[in-house]
């Protein structure tokens, strides 16, 4: 439905109005008249729709999740953490989810400010958080697989996510550790040499000292056993 209104300067104003509302009451009817029957049923019921819609408009729109990592490496006995973030406006339910070949565990369930439940068996191994992240604590080879995260508003929008956690043996430490390793055996190997030489020296003095003495005794048991042979050079004592 369209019309026209003309102003007191003598323009016209054109409009169109919709045929799913209810028609409009004419501007110079509602200036003369005051409230018309118009405005005490047709305009009051247009404006409580429009808030209707406004106000579900507003509370109903469905929550996002993002994951900032969908793959992760690491290896045994440190902590992860699964990073996740979601935009409800009110607190949401929050579920994890472990997914591998030996099956599916559930590891916990919580809402923000409510409650939180966690197994029994990632009881002490996990934290959890308002923005829906997870955290492990020193994961093990048994760890790695997928895990499902559920997040469900109050108007029962779900959402899901998925990250692939990949856990591997330690093969070494980091380089730091094995360069530290390394001059300390470079340390330990060079004490020893020294050792070694000073020991090889301490055995060479001894076996000369006593060679020497060998000596002075094959000297002394001689002249007891043949003191002619000392005398002849000596004729003084004779």
């Amino acid at each position: 439905m369209s019309g026209e209104d003309r102003k007191k300067d003598g323009s016209t104003i054109r409009w169109h109005w919709p045929h799913s509302l209810p028609p409009p009451c004419s501007l110079r009817r509602i200036k003369r008249k005051g409230m018309s029957s118009c405005q005490k049923g047709k305009v009051p019921l247009l404006f409580t729709i429009t808030l209707s819609f406004g106000f579900f408009a507003a509370q109903g729109g469905e929550a996002s999740l993002l994951v900032s990592q969908p793959n992760l490496n690491t290896t045994v006995n440190r902590d992860i953490l699964l990073s996740v973030a979601h935009t409800a406006r009110n607190p949401p339910v929050i579920e994890w989810k472990h997914t591998s070949p030996r099956g599916t565990t559930k590891i916990a369930e919580w809402k923000p400010g409510s409650y939180t439940n966690i197994s029994l068996s990632y009881e002490n191994r996990v934290n959890t958080y308002e923005n829906g992240s997870l955290q492990l604590l020193q994961v093990e080879m048994t760890d790695s697989g997928y895990y499902l995260v559920t997040v469900r508003d109050e108007f029962g929008n779900t959402i899901y996510g998925t990250i692939l956690l990949n856990v591997y043996e330690i093969l070494y430490e980091d380089l730091h550790f094995v360069a530290v390793f390394f001059t300390f055996l470079t340390a330990v190997s060079a004490i020893l040499v020294c050792f070694m030489w000073l020991c090889n020296k301490s055995i060479y003095l001894i076996q000369n000292e006593q060679r020497q003495l060998r000596g002075k005794l094959t000297w002394l048991s001689s002249t007891r056993c043949c003191p002619g042979v000392y005398n002849s050079h000596n004729p003084q004592q004779v």
